[in-house]
C-alpha cells in the first residue's frame, strides 16, 4: 500500500495497492481514491488470478494496516481458506519482495517524470509504466527470465513499447475532419492499458486522455545545433593630434 501522495492523479487517485506472486514476481496495481477501497480491489484480484490460472491463492502476506485487517477482510480469507501471514510492526524486511518492488516502481516513475515535461497530477500514469515495464523485463532473481514469461509461460511482446512522455501524433478519423482540419492531433504517450490492443494519450490542448492505436510516435526530439560563428576582428583607429604623435613616437607618455 502506498499513499496518500500530495498531488491528486487525473483520475483523483491518491493511493495505490500492489499484489506480487511470490514465484514469478508479476506484479499487479490497483489506484484507490480511498484506503476503504483495499478489500474491493484484493477481491477484484483473486478472482482475476485464480480464472487465469485455474488455482487458489493459498497465502496472503501484508503488513498490519488497517485495510488489510479489518473484520470483512479477516472473514473474507478465513471463507476462502488463505492462510494470513503479517509482519510485525516497523519490519517491513518480513515482506521484502513487496517493499522492494514498491521502491523500484516508485523510483522509476520519479525518474520518467523528471525526464519529460508532465506535472506529478501524472504519478498514476508513470507508476502503472513501470509496473508494466517491470513485469516485461528480465529479473536475476528469475534466471533472467520476465515475471510475465514466468506466470504466462510465454515470452512477452516487446515492440510495442515507446518512450514515456514522447511526443505522439494521433491521427483524426475522416468524420471527424473537416476540409482544412490537420489529419493528425499532437498528444503525449503516457502508457499502456491491458486488454486495449492501443496506446494511452494525453491531449494537452483537449486536457483528456485518448485512447488509440493508430499513432506516430516522436520518440527522439530533434537538437539544434548552433553553429558558433567566430568573432570577427574590430578594427579601431585613434586620431591623434600633432603633438601626441610626436610624444608616442618618442617612446613616451603624454599626461
Amino acid at each position: 500500500m502506498f499513499g496518500p501522495v500530495k498531488v491528486p492523479s487525473l483520475g483523483k487517485s491518491m493511493y495505490y495497492v500492489s499484489f506480487i506472486d511470490d514465484f514469478s514476481r508479476n506484479t499487479w496495481i490497483y489506484f484507490l481514491k480511498k484506503k476503504s477501497e483495499v478489500f474491493d480491489r484484493f477481491k477484484e484480484f483473486k478472482a482475476l488470478v485464480e480464472n487465469q490460472t485455474e488455482k487458489k491463492i493459498k497465502v496472503l502476506r501484508t503488513d498490519n494496516g488497517g485495510e488489510f485487517c479489518s473484520k470483512e477482510f479477516e472473514e473474507f480469507c478465513k471463507k476462502c481458506g488463505i492462510a494470513r501471514q503479517k509482519t510485525t510492526p516497523y519490519t517491513p524486511q518480513q515482506n521484502g519482495v513487496a517493499e522492494r518492488m514498491k521502491k523500484t516502481l516508485m523510483e522509476r516513475a520519479r525518474s520518467m517524470l523528471n525526464g519529460v515535461e508532465l506535472g506529478q497530477e501524472f504519478w498514476v500514469e508513470a507508476v502503472d509504466t513501470a509496473c508494466y515495464l517491470v513485469n516485461r523485463s528480465p529479473s536475476s532473481a528469475l534466471e533472467d527470465k520476465t515475471p510475465q514469461e514466468v506466470w504466462t509461460g510465454k515470452k512477452p511482446f516487446l515492440s510495442h513499447l515507446r518512450v514515456f512522455g514522447c511526443d505522439a501524433y494521433v491521427h483524426v478519423l475522416k468524420e471527424k475532419q473537416t476540409k482544412l482540419d490537420s489529419k493528425s492531433e499532437k498528444c503525449i504517450f503516457i502508457g499502456y492499458k491491458d486488454g486495449l490492443e492501443g496506446y494511452k494519450l494525453w491531449n494537452p490542448v483537449t486536457r483528456k486522455v485518448v485512447y488509440s492505436r493508430d499513432v506516430v510516435f516522436r520518440e527522439v526530439k530533434d537538437v539544434i545545433k548552433h553553429k558558433v560563428q567566430p568573432k570577427e576582428s574590430v578594427k579601431i583607429e585613434f586620431e591623434l593630434n600633432e603633438e601626441e604623435s610626436d610624444s608616442c613616437s618618442r617612446g613616451g607618455i603624454r599626461r
